[in-house]
């Protein structure tokens, strides 16, 4: 990406040059974990030889019955949604494969029952939840990618936040230089101009699960005597933060593994599931960048953000109310990253938490591109009235 923001400050050019000198350049970075994530994904599949069939039994409205003769370690839920029609391939976001969620770019390694979801669901829950993490996904992309290289940006964590908080956020710590930054309405402009660059790309987001053999303390330590799959975590986590938030993603799940995601050439850890694409976003805007204080690694910001899904556009006058909220600091909310809960209990935080995508389908707002004043006040009033803050976080 050429995006490069304008009105950075203008002294520590020598510094800058200096530091800029003794570290890898972003672009080699990314390049090296692009490089490491593609030969540990053809590691994997190459697991499986031989073309093994598998049987996926489909679930949902008019494909209960359905029985698809699928490849072990190769077909993915997207796969199967090419065996059906062309809105199951436009429109499916996420998969439930035997009642869990499921990336539609991850291959099914058994036989499974499976249920392709869409914002337009009765319960579009699990669907909200992905989209506005890969939101948040999309934003730090841009984000790394922004800066000149003589500015050092580290990605610090992706807050899982609420729909109805009214933003997605992505902690970020800047360069030190960038300290006395104050981004502008313009560098704001030139982010969002990033971000639906990505969405008009279309570009997957491809997962990759990862199981790291070693702790965090021995990923610098023994990186001779590493698998590909730990030397991935060395090359993407060298700093004590990332690797603490491997051992902590590797513990909440039941394998003990973490997941990646690569979309471009940009690669990250995700606390849960994406969508299939970049272009499931329709209005995506970057609303805010506001300063948390000083952290361990310096200034940390919380840059935030707001968007719709393609199937769901709203109309401007509602978009300039929802953008209102969307530039306020959304406080860190925090939520189970461990297994969904039952289905009836999403039922019950849809009905409280989840208005944004639900209440235009309720309303009777199903043509695509709409979304009326009705439906923005039901989404506000059932929204909570207020939300549990995290007290280390600055007014």
């Amino acid at each position: 990406m050429s995006l490069r923001l304008t009105s950075l400050p203008s002294t520590g050019f020598a510094s800058a040059a200096a530091a800029a000198a003794a570290r890898p350049s972003a672009a080699e970075v990314r390049s090296q974990r692009n490089a490491v994530f593609s030969r540990e994904q053809a590691r994997q599949r190459a697991l499986y030889p031989r073309i093994e069939k598998i049987e996926v039994s489909m679930q949902g409205p008019g494909l209960d019955g359905t029985l698809l003769v699928m490849n072990r370690g190769m077909s993915t839920p997207l796969s199967c949604a090419r065996h059906l029609t062309e809105y199951h391939v436009n429109n499916s976001v996420l998969a439930l494969v035997d009642g869990e969620p499921w990336p539609l770019h991850q291959p099914l390694t058994d036989s499974c029952s499976m249920t392709l979801l869409t914002f337009k669901d009765s319960d579009p829950t699990l669907a909200n939840q992905a989209y506005w993490r890969s939101c948040a996904a999309l934003l730090g992309q841009v984000l790394q990618t922004a800066f000149k290289d003589d500015y050092n940006v580290e990605l610090l964590s992706t807050p899982e936040v609420p729909v109805t908080s009214g933003a997605f956020c992505c902690d970020v710590a800047l360069d030190p230089q960038l300290d006395s930054w104050t981004p502008s309405e313009e560098s704001l402009r030139s982010l969002t101009k990033g971000a639906q660059q990505l969405i008009h790309k279309d570009l997957p987001w491809e997962p990759l699960e990862v199981a790291p053999s070693v702790g965090a303390g021995g990923l610098l330590t023994q990186q001779v005597a590493l698998r590909s799959s730990d030397r991935l975590l060395v090359c993407f986590f060298s700093l004590q933060y990332k690797q603490e938030e491997v051992e902590e993603k590797a513990a909440q799940h039941p394998k003990g593994r973490v997941t990646l995601y690569r979309c471009g050439d940009h690669v990250l850890l995700s606390a849960g599931p994406l969508v299939a694409r970049t272009g499931l976003c329709s209005q995506y805007e970057v609303t805010a960048l506001h300063s948390l204080g000083q952290g361990p690694w310096g200034l940390h910001r919380r840059a935030q953000g707001l968007s719709l899904p393609l199937q769901l556009q709203a109309h401007h006058t509602v978009w300039r109310k929802l953008r209102q909220r969307a530039e306020k600091l959304s406080r860190k909310v925090c939520v189970p990253l461990s297994a969904p809960p039952c289905r009836t209990q999403q039922k019950r935080v849809y009905k409280s938490s989840d208005a944004w995508a639900g209440a235009s389908s309720q309303a009777g707002c199903r043509r695509r591109g709409s979304m009326s004043p009705v439906c923005l006040q039901l989404a506000l009033k059932t929204r909570p009235p207020t939300l549990q803050t995290d007290a280390s976080t600055p007014l």
